[in-house]
């Protein structure tokens, strides 16, 4: 395990932050999804920068302490080498003795397990592995920066093909390469090579790169941490304010629930004071008008003997007569239309047809019927309603519409109760009719409204008139 998942394990989150509850069956919130994605870059980002710190630590490390031995070696070698800045072929008997009395007898040969002069054009001069010497291999990139007068060094594999005796006795060795200059004008007349044992290295780079990954680790569980705070509060502050909508759209529903029950309760309220309406006018004005009418017959009677007496009279009887017969007859009829039959105990399909009938009656205009999937009781609210809406818009339908195919339909799609009349009358223009306020749309539209459902009238001049109406049928039974 890495330090960074040491030290992310050992976080102390679960004391604050409740952590994102199993994948399966549940459906995370917009924090919980942000915190996942941020732990995954934020992990992605410490192995990342540990990994290229750790690079450069352990090539700073192999740099430095190559550099530092190839001067130590260069002081020791280096005079030995003077020769070469004339021939650069090959190193004279007493030079190579010189080089074998060094590895063998100094503490060159200590930390050195293995050693190479190089010339400029990659010709082995000197090897501790005597077969070595006179071969010819290509110039790499690293004898090739020796060659520029730079010193190169890297934790080698061993597996480039001079290196056919280490490879008999290491996996891995630290390859050093250092020019060795000509002590008069400093110009680089051959490259020495040599090896170190990568174990002291490995410690020291294993020591620098846990430390780098300790304050990499710490740096990036900091960084959450603080991401982690940060989306905590906005979370709960979220959640804070989903519970207050929540319960002001509840209050909001309760509210409206009680509308609709009150809008339901009026309109029964309604149907019960147009009822009174209904009889008062039948019972008071209408019996005193069927009165005087009475009277007046009789007040005519004896002008039929005297006719000459009468004579001045008789055209005002007559007007009188006529007017009051008529007022009778409106009123009569104004009565009829208040008051509506018994709604509670007919079926829909009972109270649709009763309102189509006297339609047709009254205004001798037939009427095409649609009457489907309808339910067998709806809330008295609902029924009044829909015979209002059906009286207004058949009206409508035969003075405006000409009574030309006129046509309804009801349905009971779901939990809605659907009205739709229309006719192939002459039609009208729908916004100038909303801007006149009339009474007949506007109505229909509120008795709509007020139990929760809606209304809506296509027209346009020369295409006939459809409305529409749709109800809830879940609206209070007692309503």
């Amino acid at each position: 395990m890495t330090i960074a998942a040491r030290a992310f394990r050992a976080a102390p989150l679960a004391g604050w932050w409740a952590w994102p509850r199993p994948l399966i069956g549940h459906r995370w919130s917009l924090a919980q999804q942000y915190l996942v994605a941020s732990l995954i870059v934020v992990l992605a980002g410490v192995l990342i920068t540990g990994a290229w710190i750790g690079h450069q630590i352990e090539t700073s490390v192999v740099e430095r302490t190559g550099g530092i031995t190839a001067l130590y070696v260069d002081s020791v070698i280096g005079p030995h080498l003077q020769a070469l800045a004339l021939d650069d072929r090959w190193l004279t008997p007493d030079d190579a003795a010189a080089l074998n009395g060094l590895v063998a007898d100094t503490g060159l040969g200590e930390g050195v397990v293995q050693f190479k002069i190089w010339s400029r054009d990659g010709r082995i001069l000197y090897s501790t592995d005597p077969a070595l010497v006179g071969q010819q291999f290509p110039v790499d990139d690293f004898l090739q920066q020796a060659i520029n007068g730079q010193v190169s060094a890297d934790i080698s594999n061993l597996d480039a093909p001079e290196n056919r005796d280490e490879r008999q006795h290491f996996s891995r060795l630290v390859e050093v390469y250092a020019p060795v200059r000509q002590n008069s004008d400093g110009r680089v007349i051959a490259i020495n090579e040599f090896y170190l044992l990568p174990d002291a290295l490995d410690q020291e780079i294993r020591d620098a790169q846990l430390s780098s990954w300790a304050v990499v680790a710490g740096i990036g569980l900091v960084t959450y941490l603080l991401l982690a705070g940060i989306v905590k509060r906005g979370s709960d502050t979220i959640r804070h304010q989903q519970r207050e909508l929540e319960r002001r759209l509840e209050q909001n529903t309760r509210l409206h629930e009680r509308v609709r029950q009150a809008a339901g309760r009026t309109t029964a309220l309604n149907e019960q004071a147009l009822r009174r309406v209904s009889a008062d006018l039948h019972d008071g004005p209408g019996q005193a008008l069927a009165l005087a009418l009475l009277r007046l017959d009789a007040l005519q009677a004896p002008c039929a003997d005297n006719v000459e007496s009468c004579r001045r009279t008789h055209a005002d009887f007559e007007t009188v007569h006529s007017a009051v017969r008529d007022a009778l007859s409106d009123l009569r009829a104004i009565s009829a239309g208040l008051r509506l039959p018994e709604l509670e105990r007919l079926t829909v399909v009972e109270v649709a047809s009763r309102a189509i009938d006297d339609h047709q009656r009254r205004s001798r205009v037939t009427v095409q019927r649609q009457l489907e999937s309808l339910p067998e009781q709806a809330p008295l609210a609902i029924k009044i309603a829909l015979v209002r809406t059906l009286q207004e818009a058949l009206s409508n339908a035969t003075r405006h519409g000409r009574g030309a195919d006129v046509r309804v339909e009801l349905d009971g799609a779901g939990d809605r109760l659907r009205l739709k009349v229309s006719d192939r009358g002459p039609g009208f223009d729908t916004q100038l009719a909303e801007r006149s306020g009339g009474l007949g749309l506007a109505g229909m539209r509120e008795r709509a409204e007020l139990l929760g459902g809606r209304f809506a009238v296509e027209s346009s001049v020369g295409a006939g008139t459809t409305v529409q109406a749709w109800w809830p049928l879940s609206v209070p039974v007692g309503a």
